[in-house]
């Protein structure tokens, strides 16, 4: 069965007038046959240059073939069975104590320091639906690309960057809530602002929404819908419950909830600089040992957050049109077609050409983001035995 989806290419105008940032963070590179650790300068957007682009015509993301996308399928078409689905480097890094495995991330316990490594799982419904090539790399390097480009709103916990999969973070007590950002009235799942507001809900985690409000419409600002878990399951809550229930002070609520809006603002920017909406996206935070407020987990990635291609947005919603976007929505609904994804006990394989569609998706939206091309990883030495390497000598200088 063929499987046609509307193709992503990256952007063919994007800003030239970026200014580097003043600190870099890490990229990797290969010198013969050894890789070594190198500085990679980003651009960065000033507020004078988010301004004036403001005025300009927004950047003209192709959506045709090109001979770049075609490079890197064939890539990803020769990575399917190589993904990184599983890590076990609490059995070949001695340093290491305990893992847990996460829905996309394995964390170890590394003393001082929590050794994140991002695998190609792909998840939803609350299980794994598949293995996509190339897809750890791109959500760890996305979200230090972010990481760096927002410590002027908030510290983050991160420590060193050893591999291209892997983030060395500080501990931190997690704050048990889910700081969910959104723009826009959008989204299919229970928990999703037009859900709830298609049933009629006009207050939605201490927001008043006003009626009359259309699918994909923008909201006036910019909102806050916290979640915490219950059981398996998110639940959405209201600032004053997260309060009431003990799950944070009012004090470090206000702080966590200022830097959520901040960070969510500035994202919206530099997404529009380059072509892009960021919808909707969640955020987590921790207090460290120092009792100082950080960023953890992912930033501004696809798995966190929601994008739609700028330029078409108006016309198609004018239209009634669904926005162009870059996620995961079109697999999530191959597998609502073909079973039943939260009570089948065994789930079908997804096709080959949606599992490198999305791993497109997914470098394209890297490379437009950051303004560079996505570095494909070497081949000689098996991914698994690169990253404990890394690994073990970045503990070892941590030491």
């Amino acid at each position: 069965m063929a499987h046609h989806l509307p193709a992503l290419n990256p952007p063919k105008t994007l800003n030239p007038n970026l200014h580097s940032i003043s600190k870099p963070i890490f990229s990797f590179s290969q010198t013969a046959s050894r890789k070594f650790l190198k500085f990679k300068k980003y651009p960065s957007v000033t507020s004078s240059t988010m301004s004036s682009q403001q005025q300009n015509p927004l950047p003209h993301i192709a959506l045709t073939d090109n001979d770049h996308k075609e490079e890197v399928m064939n890539a990803i078409k020769t990575s399917i069975s190589n993904c990184l689905s599983e890590t076990h480097l609490d059995l070949t890094v001695p340093a290491l104590k305990s893992k847990i495995r996460g829905k996309v991330r394995d964390i170890y316990d590394g003393g001082d320091y929590l050794v994140m490594v991002t695998t190609d799982r792909q998840s939803a419904f609350d299980r794994i639906l598949a293995s996509i090539p190339f897809k750890g790399q791109v959500l760890n390097e996305t979200s230090l690309w972010w990481f760096n480009k927002t410590q002027h709103i908030t510290p983050n916990a991160v420590v060193s960057v050893p591999d291209r999969n892997v983030t060395i973070a500080r501990k931190c007590s997690v704050f048990p809530v889910e700081f969910v950002v959104r723009g826009y009235v959008t989204g299919s799942t229970d928990t999703s602002l037009w859900t709830v507001y298609n049933k009629g809900l006009r207050n939605y985690c201490g927001n008043s929404l006003p009626d009359g409000l259309v699918k994909n419409q923008k909201l006036q600002e910019n909102i806050l819908t916290p979640t915490t878990k219950a059981a398996d399951h998110d639940v959405p809550v209201t600032p004053d419950e997260i309060v009431q229930r003990g799950l944070m002070t009012q004090a470090d609520y206000d702080e966590v909830s200022r830097k959520a809006i901040s960070l969510f603002e500035f994202g919206q920017r530099v997404a529009l600089d380059h072509g892009l909406i960021l919808v909707d996206t969640k955020y987590e935070f921790g207090k460290g040992a120092d009792g100082k407020i950080y960023l953890i987990d992912e930033v501004h990635t696809p798995d966190s957050s929601r994008y739609w291609i700028a330029h078409s947005y108006q016309e198609r919603f004018q239209s009634g049109l669904e926005p162009e976007n870059i996620d995961k929505e079109f697999l999530r609904l191959w597998f609502k077609n073909h079973c039943n994804p939260y009570e089948d006990e065994v789930l079908p394989d997804a096709p080959e050409e949606l599992v490198s569609e999305l791993a497109w998706r997914y470098i394209f939206l890297f490379e437009t983001i950051t303004n560079s091309r996505f570095e494909m990883p070497g081949t000689k030495e098996p991914v698994h035995d690169r990253i404990s390497r890394n690994v073990s000598q970045a503990l070892s200088s941590l030491q």
